[in-house]
C-alpha cells in the first residue's frame, strides 16, 4: 500500500484528499455509483455522516468520549436524519431525490429500535443519499446539505 504512495509521490503529484488516496493506493476504478444498491449507498453514507458529525464534535473540544457518543448518538439517530431529509426535500437537485426515493423505497432487511418504520425509511433515503455524494467526491455537496439540514431544523452541533 504505502509503495503506489510512495511512487505517486515521486512522480510528483502529491494526493490532495482521501478519495485520491484511497485510488491511489487500492486502485480504485471510477464507477457508476446511480447503479448501486441504495441500501449498499445507504450502508456508505451512514458511516460517512456519522464521520462527519464526530468530527465537528471533536473539533469543538476536547471532552471525554462518553460525551462525545452521547452527543454523536442524538444526530445520526433515524428520527434525527428523517427530520433532516425532510428539511432537505425542497433543496434536493433531480438526481439527489432520485437517490433519496430509491433508497427511501428499499426494503431493509433491519429496522431500527427507536424509530417508528416511516422514519427508519426515510432516514436509509438520507443515508443513501450521503453515500451517493461520497462516493461520488461530491464532499462540498454532502457537506452543504448536513449543515443546511441541521441549520433548518434547529440542531446546533
Amino acid at each position: 500500500m504505502e509503495e503506489s504512495v510512495i511512487k505517486k509521490e515521486q512522480a510528483g503529484e502529491e494526493a490532495e484528499n482521501l478519495a485520491d488516496l484511497l485510488s491511489a493506493c487500492f486502485r480504485l476504478e471510477n464507477r457508476d455509483f446511480s447503479q448501486y444498491s441504495p441500501l449498499t449507498l445507504a450502508y456508505v453514507g451512514d458511516a460517512v455522516y456519522e464521520l462527519v458529525i464526530r468530527t465537528v464534535l471533536v473539533n469543538r473540544g476536547n471532552i471525554q468520549t462518553a460525551k462525545l457518543h452521547q452527543k454523536a448518538t442524538g444526530f445520526v439517530r433515524a428520527g434525527t436524519q428523517a427530520r433532516l431529509i425532510q428539511a432537505l426535500l425542497p433543496h434536493l437537485e433531480e438526481q439527489e431525490l432520485a437517490v433519496y426515493r430509491r433508497g427511501h423505497n428499499a426494503k431493509p432487511y433491519n429496522t431500527a429500535k427507536n424509530a417508528s418504520r416511516r422514519e427508519y425509511l426515510e432516514a436509509t433515503g438520507f443515508e443513501a443519499l450521503m453515500g451517493y455524494l461520497y462516493l461520488r467526491k461530491e464532499y462540498r455537496r454532502m457537506i452543504e446539505l448536513i449543515s443546511l439540514g441541521l441549520e433548518e431544523v434547529g440542531y446546533e452541533l
